[in-house]
């Protein structure tokens, strides 16, 4: 179509819709593995460590590539940008549901966990961009709240959903529904006229820093995932620990003298900025007590993956019904207040989820609590963290800010799941667990499930540890009362 038909084009529901099918496609559909990976592991024939790899691998591509795609799609445009982010999805969900059993299968299921990843990582930047250039004023709002919904609601959903799957129908038909969704999806999307920014100037992929970051963070998630199995200090793990430490200063220095980087380091001028970038990319780290509650619950408490996932119901319910709390307690309070009381409900969730020397019936109570919080936990944080983050950055920054600021929750979930992960393998892979724990705390009932049930409480502590870390980012550099009071 041509540039005047673009700029006259209105959004409607067809397009709306299709865009969320693809946020789904990501958010529901490729995040259920938090909860049904010891089923794919079992079926699959792989290693527990390979198989939490997979897990945290998809959020860690969605998040080195979603800066860098954000401003691309500016670029070639946003409509392309989501077409491919589909054709990403539909070759992701295919290679996961059709991996083979043994080595093969390994292979098949990390290269659809990155397609996935991939998918996220053109579809979110790109679909939001297309809501701003095709929505005004009630309409885009609308549009934003069903695309937060999907996104949300999505991951809220993703455990049950999972669990109800896998046991009712078999994982493997998640992605092959997943891989439909999206075909759907792209049909929708499909004629809608091209979205481009008005930019100057010719566009620099910024290669040397990508390719730096990216064998960075890969290296650090592998040391996460697999430290465990090599040893923390084989040759393998601090191979890559070196490898990690040369490429993170060789990104820096290039990153510094770069004016085209797709991470600008100037950004972190403003600590306001750098605080709620902090504390986003800890609190989302916390999503890795979903994994370790349903794989304590699982393996520890023999339970099914559906009936684990039947649990999390309340986040999903919470999340949804308080997200537009957090809006108006900014609105109230400014954004440090709501951003500390979002932490704090969290660290009651994790420390709920922590006694598991309990039975397992009073156990799963503790964990409805736990979750239905830990959604109100991220409702109250979610809005005045995004607020804090971009109120006080300059226009000509506010697109490359934005896109750190969402890298860092897919980082953020990426490494929280690889280390809280990471904790839970290797503790319950001994027989002896940690014996000194149980001098300490008296785990009551079935005495064979102690390593899996003394895993997960280190691994919870672990979450834990990192929230207080966020706190105090967060107490350190957001200001106290509303925007309008600071002047």
């Amino acid at each position: 179509m041509s540039q005047t038909a673009a700029s006259t084009y209105k959004g409607n529901d067809k397009l709306l819709y299709g865009i969320i099918l693809g946020v789904l496609a990501f958010w529901l559909f490729a995040q259920t593995t938090l909860n049904i990976a010891p089923a794919m592991a079992e079926d699959l024939g792989v290693e527990q460590s390979l198989m939490n790899s997979a897990v945290a691998i998809t959020a860690l591509f969605s998040g080195i590539f979603i800066v860098v795609v954000g401003g691309l799609a500016d670029r070639i445009g946003r409509v392309k940008t989501v077409m491919w982010g589909f054709v990403f999805s539909i070759i992701g969900n295919l290679l996961v549901g059709l991996a083979p059993e043994g080595a093969l299968g390994g292979t098949f299921l990390m290269g659809g966990r990155i397609f996935q990843g991939l998918s996220g990582a053109f579809i979110m930047p790109a679909s939001l961009a297309l809501v701003k250039a095709y929505w005004e004023g009630a309409g885009r709002q609308r549009a934003i709240s069903l695309w937060s919904m999907g996104s949300w609601g999505g991951s809220g959903f993703a455990a049950l959903f999972g669990g109800l799957m896998a046991q009712n129908v078999g994982w493997r038909w998640i992605f092959f529904i997943a891989a439909a969704v999206s075909v759907v999806g792209m049909l929708m999307v499909r004629g809608t006229p091209e979205s481009k920014a008005e930019v100057e100037g010719k566009y620099k992929l910024d290669i040397k820093g990508i390719v730096t970051f990216m064998i960075t963070m890969v290296s650090l998630q592998v040391l996460a995932t697999q430290g465990s199995q090599f040893g923390w200090t084989s040759p393998q793990s601090l191979g890559l620990l070196a490898i990690a430490a040369v490429f993170g200063l060789i990104f820096f220095k290039v990153e510094s003298s770069n004016p085209n980087a797709f991470v600008q380091f100037r950004l972190f001028r403003n600590s306001t900025y750098t605080g709620a970038t902090i504390s986003n990319l800890l609190l989302n780290a916390t999503a890795g007590i979903i994994i370790v509650a349903m794989l304590v619950l699982q393996q520890g408490g023999g339970i099914t993956a559906q009936e684990a996932g039947l649990l999390t119901l309340g986040y999903a319910i919470s999340i949804l019904a308080f997200i537009r709390v957090g809006e108006k307690l900014l609105q109230r309070f400014g954004p440090r207040k709501p951003m500390l009381w979002g932490c704090f409900i969290v660290g009651m969730t994790i420390v709920l989820l922590m006694p598991t020397h309990l039975m397992l019936d009073n156990y799963k109570i503790l964990s409805v609590i736990s979750f239905t919080l830990f959604g109100v936990g991220l409702a109250f944080y979610a809005t005045p963290s995004t607020d804090a983050a971009l109120s006080n950055l300059p226009p000509d920054q506010a697109g490359a800010g934005a896109g750190i600021y969402k890298m860092a929750s897919s980082m953020g979930a990426s490494f929280g799941v690889a280390i809280a992960a990471s904790v839970y393998t290797a503790i319950s892979g001994s027989n002896e667990g940690v014996a000194w724990i149980e001098g300490v705390i008296t785990f009551v009932g079935n005495q064979e499930n102690l390593a899996y049930r003394e895993a997960a409480f280190f691994a919870q502590l672990t979450m834990l540890v990192l929230l207080v870390i966020a706190v105090f980012s967060i107490t350190l550099t957001i200001p106290k009362g509303k925007p309008a009071d600071r002047g």
